[in-house]
């Protein structure tokens, strides 16, 4: 086993039990407690575990948000390939969403620049990133820019999503799961989604394997306003089913 997928393994069960220990994991990987260690240490840097005497805790259950910067660091080849799967579902023309996020980012750059397209975003990075793009129109959606996320919420970001309706928005979310449907853990940022997807024919959720099965504090949508998940191909075949078995197609990349 590599140490990504060993990595990738230990949140896996940090999320599902709460808690993960040294010893244990040192015994059940056949590695050393050094080893595992390490592996903590570069999670606990990724921002998804928070190192713990003898062990690690994931960090939902510290109400704890990791930044933006940490995220855009982690598992850039997934959301690299989710990017350009979401491609596929951008319109010749119109009007489409982008959510703020590290994944929707990706999209952000890979618009191609011959398209006649009018582009709402709630993030002054994605407005400046495809404001470069001389085809496309860029809406961005005024309010209070949150820190960890550098997306625009409260009421300047909500009253204009209100008098719109675009062709497709694309989505990113913190957690989904089949019981509680899409989730973040800022109710602000919750309250622009929701608007969002009501302000969309088609709602495209862009989401890595990690976020497929946890949930967070608030809830901005469930599976069925979902069209379309694109993940990557790390997501457990049993939890694509049951994304899948509740309508939404998912995709794979």
């Amino acid at each position: 086993m590599y140490a990504e997928e060993r990595q990738q393994e230990i949140v896996q069960r940090a999320r599902a039990e709460g808690r993960v220990d040294v010893v244990a994991l040192a015994d059940t990987f056949g590695v050393t407690a050094e080893t595992i260690r390490r592996d903590l240490t570069v999670l606990e840097r990724a921002g998804v575990l928070r190192r713990v005497h003898g062990g690690a805790i994931p960090v939902e259950r510290l109400g704890f948000e990791p930044a933006l910067a940490t995220r855009d660091a982690v598992l850039i080849s997934e959301k690299e390939r989710i990017a350009k799967a979401a491609l596929a579902e951008v319109p010749e023309d119109g009007a489409i969403i982008l959510d703020a996020g590290t994944t929707t980012a990706r999209l952000a750059h890979l618009l191609p620049a011959d398209r006649e397209l009018t582009v709402v975003v709630n993030s002054p990075v994605l407005a400046a990133t495809l404001g470069l793009k001389p085809n496309l129109t860029v809406l961005l959606l005024g309010g209070r820019v949150r820190g960890k996320t550098l997306a625009t919420v409260d009421d300047w970001a909500l009253r204009p999503l209100a008098e719109m309706y675009v062709d497709v928005a694309f989505m990113g979310t913190n957690g989904c799961t089949v019981e509680r449907g899409m989730t973040t853990p800022d109710p602000a940022e919750a309250a622009v989604k929701r608007a969002m997807i009501a302000a969309a024919r088609r709602v495209v959720l862009l989401a890595d394997h990690t976020k497929i099965g946890n949930d967070y504090l608030a809830r901005f949508g469930g599976l069925a306003e979902l069209d379309l998940l694109i993940t990557d191909n790390g997501l457990d075949g049993e939890l694509a089913g049951e994304v899948e078995a509740a309508g939404v197609r998912v995709v794979r990349a």
